[in-house]
């Protein structure tokens, strides 16, 4: 196959490689979409697992990826985008009490909690139907924005509240990044898209509190969960996907783009950024590397190692940190980092039988299903292959228009 060119700091077989693989990505998990419009979970080969709710991040992710997919030029990519809009507005959202619910099945409503994390992704997923023309697109976009200034945006501080009921009732006191950092993410999407200056303005001040306050002040090491008043909460230990107790280097490489993404949306004002966002993923790098490869899940406050286990998710976003670093021209070291994970990823990760990527791998580097099982989503790979392929640092949708047409 042969594709348009782009970012100077790939070999042309590793380019290559990189649009092969989402290209079969896309093929994968085009089989979420079951004949009655929903989307089904899959096995690592691609089967579908019956009986599963779905849950508001697959809907979402699935919309943003397939979108993103034609903006690439894909073909294709319209019908996993329609079902996935739909599924928002009839489905999860809440015609009584508005918002969007966790997980619903045929015959009706799930997990019901209304979740800031849920709704970031809402916000994204409508963003990117957006920029590809999805007649439901604004009116979604304009009810998630309600909602997430009504309910879970914390003016005073500048960050989102996390959780609540169905009827919108306070249950918990938890405040953490994880959330407020998709809100960064969806945030510079929507400004992105809708050129509204209070999207970015909200995206700023989140990176504020994390990157000025809490990683300078903790030696680039983001503390994850938060008091209701915002005071680092040492001691919390809660599902240990979502919310493991200590810090979650992946959640650095992440926050570290953004943060550039952010700097380059707002004019380049702020002549520290780079080298803040620099330091939170070479912290994050220096810290997490395993021996045999692949990061290490969560990290003490001083780096060392809580939980070993390796997942797909931070090598992906591994990748976009390290590929915005070079893109603003970056080190020897970043092109070594760039090369090395990009290796690991198709030695360890990359499923070239059936497509997608492998979540989860053992001590000797072979699958394993301990936390995930099957194949849960395309999101985090298909960013991983797409966004370090053209010259931007930020406007990911305008940059990657066509890559992927042959």
């Amino acid at each position: 196959m042969t594709f348009k060119q782009t970012s100077s700091f790939h070999s042309n077989e590793l380019r290559e490689r990189m649009k092969i693989d989402a290209l079969a990505q896309f093929k994968f998990f085009k089989r979420s979409l079951s004949s009655d419009g929903g989307f089904a979970s899959l096995s690592r080969e691609g089967n579908v697992r019956v009986g599963e709710a779905q849950e508001l991040i697959t809907t979402t992710r699935l919309v943003h990826s397939y979108a993103l997919g034609k903006l690439a030029g894909v073909e294709g990519c319209d019908d996993i985008i329609d079902a996935g809009m739909k599924a928002l507005w009839e489905n999860h959202r809440d015609k009584v009490n508005g918002g969007y619910i966790w997980s619903f099945t045929p015959d009706g409503m799930v997990e019901t909690d209304k979740l800031a994390y849920g709704h970031m992704f809402v916000l994204l997923a409508t963003s990117s139907a957006k920029i590809v023309g999805h007649p439901d697109a604004d009116r979604l976009l304009d009810d998630v924005s309600e909602v997430i200034t009504d309910r879970f945006w914390d003016e005073k501080a500048g960050l989102m509240h996390d959780e609540f009921r169905r009827d919108w009732t306070s249950f918990s006191d938890y405040r953490g990044m994880n959330a407020n950092m998709h809100g960064v993410e969806a945030h510079l999407s929507a400004f992105e898209v809708t050129g509204k200056q209070v999207y970015l303005d909200c995206a700023q001040r989140i990176l504020s509190f994390f990157v000025d306050k809490i990683g300078a002040s903790r030696d680039w090491r983001l503390a994850e969960h938060y008091t209701s008043d915002w005071k680092v909460d040492a001691a919390y230990e809660g599902d240990p996907m979502f919310r493991p107790k200590g810090t979650t280097p992946g959640h650095s490489f992440e926050l570290g783009r953004l943060a550039i993404q952010a700097w380059d949306l707002g004019g380049r004002k702020d002549d520290g950024a780079v080298a803040k966002a620099r330091a939170l993923i070479e912290t994050a790098l220096k810290d997490a590397w395993r021996p045999n490869g692949g990061f290490a899940y969560t990290l003490d406050f001083d780096g060392n190692i809580n939980v070993s286990d390796r997942y797909w998710w931070p090598v992906t976003e591994a990748i976009g940190a390290v590929a915005t670093l070079l893109k603003l021209g970056g080190t020897e070291a970043d092109q070594v980092w760039y090369d090395k994970l990009w290796d690991f990823a198709f030695e360890c990760f990359v499923d070239s039988e059936h497509g997608g990527w492998i979540p989860e791998i053992d001590d000797d580097n072979l699958p394993c299903e301990k936390q995930f099982i099957g194949k849960p989503d395309i999101y985090h790979a298909l960013q991983a292959d797409l966004f370090p392929l053209h010259d931007g640092v930020s406007r990911h949708y305008e940059g990657i228009k066509g890559i992927l047409k042959l």
